[in-house]
């Protein structure tokens, strides 16, 4: 079952303009730009037979081309992270079992959530898109929160239901607890990390569906296949001490590249 991963990346992010050529220091004090870090993580899962970077803009394809990246050029119209992989698919024509979708902006995805999510796929054939989803612990929760509470739209939270398949996905920390946590608290709150693997056929009609209400409330692509009855599992997928956080906001470069060096530690 060939698997491809597409690393969608634009320039005019509304909330960061530029996000992909934005430079990340690491524990080695070497920056790498966002979109350098995000390919990365791509390569380092095993079992993927091919990937490539989606782009509209030429400053990121140049960038990417410099660090030997495969680059498919894609529209300006792309509404989305979803509709620009269906976009490269055509382009490169086809022949994949399983797409992924490592956004471009998730340099901190480790290898086992791609992998744990394309055997989730696998293994539920009744599922048409597969997304991890991370339990978070009383610190992430604060973090998300915290961000709430100063007007920042930071991470997704995700509920789902016995089967695993998802309900909804919001920017809005669902569901509400009510209570406070410790640091390491197990909490009832899951971190939605973005990421998505499709099958062929629900990628292409993704890209054919006009944009529903919830998706443009929210602006979250993968409410649109919810509001079109696609079945969507969550594949609940393990930390093992590492902390992941996507960079939504100029805030979150400090908090990112604080991660990095934790991640470099014995």
């Amino acid at each position: 079952m060939p698997v491809l991963i597409v690393i969608p990346a634009r320039y005019a992010s509304t909330r960061y303009p530029g996000k992909p050529l934005v430079a990340l220091t690491g524990a080695t004090g070497v920056a790498k730009t966002l979109i350098r870090r995000s390919w990365d993580a791509a390569m380092a899962v095993d079992g993927i037979d091919r990937v490539v970077v989606a782009t509209d803009d030429d400053r990121i394809a140049d960038a990417a081309r410099g660090f030997g990246a495969e680059v498919v050029m894609t529209a300006a119209t792309c509404a989305n992270g979803t509709e620009r992989c269906a976009e490269a698919v055509e382009t490169l024509g086809g022949g994949y079992d399983i797409v992924v979708n490592l956004q471009g902006d998730a340099p901190l995805t480790p290898a086992w959530f791609i992998s744990d999510l394309v055997a989730g796929l696998r293994a539920n054939p009744q599922a048409d898109v597969a997304t991890p989803v991370l339990r978070t612990e009383g610190q992430m929760l604060t973090a998300l929160l915290q961000d709430r509470r100063e007007g920042r739209v930071g991470g997704t939270t995700a509920v789902f239901g016995a089967d695993h398949n998802a309900l909804y996905f919001s920017k809005e920390v669902i569901p509400f607890t009510g209570r406070s946590y410790a640091p390491t608290d197990q909490t009832p709150v899951f971190h939605h990390v973005g990421v998505y693997a499709y099958r062929p056929d629900a990628l292409r009609d993704y890209a054919r569906w006009p944009q529903g209400p919830l998706e443009q409330l929210e602006g979250l692509e993968q409410l649109r296949f919810l509001e079109r009855g696609v079945s969507m599992l969550c594949v609940e997928v393990a930390a093992k001490g590492r902390e992941f956080w996507e960079l939504n906001n100029p805030e979150d470069v400090v908090r990112i590249e604080t991660m990095l060096r934790q991640m470099a530690r014995p």
